[in-house]
């Protein structure tokens, strides 16, 4: 499930991106969330790991550039594309490794190639997945799109962007699944995917979308070793 946010502060223009990204992409077969952001604040209090943002620069309160570094700050590999109806801002926008620039009006046959190439770049990102069962159906889950696992008894609740898928599995056998795969039981009831780490101290892992999850006293040590870890592979300076 592909998550894209669409950020401008003039509301018909942020309406009809959005329904022409759903558009394009409903004629690629790709499912997505679409979610829109009336300022750059909005956006960046979502605290939601999307995979590519469209981002207006000229905006009031704090512009899209302004936003685009902290949003760089907080999801280094994501990708981000600027709208705009100025020019003027192209050569900055080298600096938060923007992935493309379009101009307003933006041409529909142009909005659709990036689009592609946009997908084709998350799509040669992890697409590890585990089948999971409920109700005698089989359901693919993508181990990129899972934010934590909440174990309730022998009901395990799968939180991601979508919402919270529920399904039957002893926890002992999820966990030897995902083994190597950058995820850490933090605590008996939680299983966490390291690379949404935002934070964290000796009680508590804060994650991306700013859930707070429990670390129990004596998995804390080797958790740090775990999320530095995963850190470093994915491209953070430590």
């Amino acid at each position: 499930m592909l998550s894209i946010a669409v950020c401008d502060d003039e509301v018909i223009e942020c309406c009809n991106m959005a329904r022409k990204i759903k558009d394009i992409l409903e004629e690629m077969k790709i499912p997505c969330i679409i979610r829109q952001f009336r300022s750059g604040g909005e956006l960046l209090q979502a605290l939601e790991s999307f995979d590519i943002a469209f981002l207006d620069i000229i905006m009031q309160d704090m512009d899209g550039m302004k936003t685009a570094q902290i949003f760089r700050e907080k999801a280094s590999d994501k990708i981000l594309i600027f709208v705009s109806s100025s020019r003027e801002y192209v050569f900055e926008a080298y600096d938060v490794e923007a992935f493309q620039y379009l101009l307003k009006p933006v041409d529909d046959r142009k909005l659709k190639s990036v689009l592609q190439k946009a997908v084709c770049k998350t799509e040669s990102r992890s697409q590890e997945f585990i089948i999971v069962s409920r109700e005698r159906q089989k359901k693919k889950l993508f181990l990129d799109d899972i934010y934590y696992f909440e174990i309730k008894g022998r009901m395990v609740d799968v939180h991601g962007p979508e919402g919270i898928f529920t399904y039957y599995e002893q926890i002992g056998e999820l966990e030897n699944k995902l083994r190597d795969k950058g995820f850490f039981r933090c605590h008996k009831s939680y299983l966490i995917n390291l690379k949404y780490v935002d934070g964290y101290n000796r009680q508590e892992v804060i994650l991306e979308n700013g859930k707070k999850i429990v670390i129990a006293k004596r998995r804390y040590e080797e958790f740090c070793q775990e999320v530095l870890k995963v850190m470093r592979e994915n491209g953070g300076i430590l």
